[in-house]
């Protein structure tokens, strides 16, 4: 991926917390480390899945004497469940998205939680210009998954007003533009450009619509699609960070310079590391994203391994802001695939393939971009068994329909399924080449 172009700063950055985002350094260090021992503490006396891993490495809260000591302390690989680190009763609100293993990583928040997630999306839209006077449209999907009311929260923090329209229904999506005056967009990068090649069919120049910024995220995107969102619409185009384990959208976020996404440091603790060996990496060197959360009171988690490959940008941004940022994300240590905001492992859409009578777990998933509609599309080929093997048409297609309803009812996700005879996908004497990205991010 290619280095993100330096901006220069066209118009006054909107700020929205100056005391926490241009914090002196050193306060904000004071502040990490009193809320990293708070955490360590409150999680070693309430989750026995984090007392289990402190005492299988000896290591007690007490020993977390400053910020370095977050160096000691053990990661988290994968997101267990058990991590409840309050009375049910102090939950006041649940999401979830799909996990490693198929089953739903659960993410539940106190008020305080929710406050933080709210403050954390306030200030990623006050990054994109956004104030009370503006309109911000809400293209996230609202529901469990947390882009839609994370974006909503945030919206409604700052006084904007919000249009809650959720994903999909293009053309009132284009109708509501219009009529609202809508100045500000969330959605996924591969939606802002399908709304902007709809508008043209229908004969409505995106540019006439008024929008100024757009916050985009939930799946990777690249400097040149950048580029061609700001072109069709006439907007900057922000990139935006989060996953549901830590929060959701609000982690970070793209200031008006565009350069690197600033961290909201005070709630969430960014480290980077040596992928293969866990060591702590400078600022400036690219490794794998560990994020510690430092003031999670329902499930908090400490140096929580991402998988997203990216580095801590070492120069102050001139914004204004002192927090650090990160480059935009370069791609994942794992195999995992985000489409249309949906995250699949290759290893799920093999689990759902075994319990399908009449198919083997001999499979290939090609992944690209549809120049139509700029959307992700998954094409699943999978190899019919001997046994089930026809010359009937209505036979296969009956089964090709059955993978499809499958694909979508356990994983979330829309695959056209191609059914290919047996043994005709490629053997591998060592690791199976299960996808094929043609995707050009």
């Amino acid at each position: 991926m290619a280095a993100p172009r330096k901006r220069v700063y066209t118009v006054p950055t909107m700020i929205w917390n100056p005391e926490h985002e241009c914090m002196n350094p050193e306060a904000l260090r004071t502040l990490q480390f009193a809320r990293l021992k708070n955490l360590v503490e409150r999680v070693y006396a309430n989750v026995p899945f984090y007392r289990a891993k402190f005492d299988a490495i000896g290591v007690t809260p007490a020993d977390v004497r400053s910020l370095d000591d977050i160096a000691n302390l053990p990661f988290t690989s994968t997101y267990p469940y058990g991590l409840l680190a309050v009375p049910q009763s102090e939950i006041v609100e649940i999401h979830m998205s799909s996990g490693t293993t198929g089953t739903p990583v659960v993410d539940a928040y106190t008020k305080r939680d929710m406050d933080d997630w709210a403050e954390g999306m306030a200030r990623t839209i006050s990054g994109a210009g956004g104030t009370r006077n503006d309109t911000v449209q809400n293209a996230y999907g609202y529901g469990l998954f947390t882009g839609g009311l994370g974006s909503h929260y945030g919206a409604q923090k700052i006084g904007a007003t919000i249009i809650p329209v959720s994903s999909g229904n293009t053309q009132k999506q284009l109708m509501l533009m219009r009529d609202f005056k809508t100045t500000i967009v969330t959605c996924t990068p591969s939606y802002a450009l399908y709304l902007a090649e709809q508008a043209k069919e229908m004969g409505i120049d995106p540019m006439s619509l008024g929008l100024k910024a757009g916050c985009f995220g939930a799946e990777p995107w690249s400097e040149n699609m950048r580029k061609q969102i700001e072109k069709a619409w006439g907007i900057k185009a922000y990139d935006i960070y989060g996953l549901t384990e830590i929060t959701g959208p609000g982690v970070a976020f793209e200031c008006d310079g565009q350069y690197g996404m600033h961290v909201n440091e005070d709630l969430w603790y960014p480290e980077i590391i040596d992928p293969e060996t866990g060591r702590p990496l400078p600022d400036g060197e690219k490794g794998e994203l560990v994020i510690t959360t430092i003031t999670k009171e329902g499930t908090p988690l400490i140096r929580y391994r991402t998988r997203d490959v990216t580095f801590i940008i070492p120069e102050r941004c001139g914004c204004g802001r002192t927090t650090r940022r990160i480059h935009r994300l370069f791609g994942r240590t794992d195999d995992l695939l985000i489409i249309r905001g949906v995250n699949v492992f290759p290893s799920q859409i093999e689990h759902a393939l075994i319990e399908i009578q009449g198919v083997d777990p001999n499979y290939l998933i090609i992944v690209d971009r549809s120049a139509q509609t700029h959307l992700d599309e998954a094409e699943l080929h999978v190899e019919v068994n001997p046994s089930a093997f026809s010359d009937e048409t209505k036979d296969m297609e009956s089964l090709r329909n059955k993978i499809e309803g499958v694909m979508k009812s356990k994983l979330g996700i829309n695959m056209k399924v191609k059914l290919v005879e047996p043994k005709s996908i490629e053997r591998s004497t060592g690791k199976a080449k299960r996808v094929i990205d043609k995707r050009q991010l």
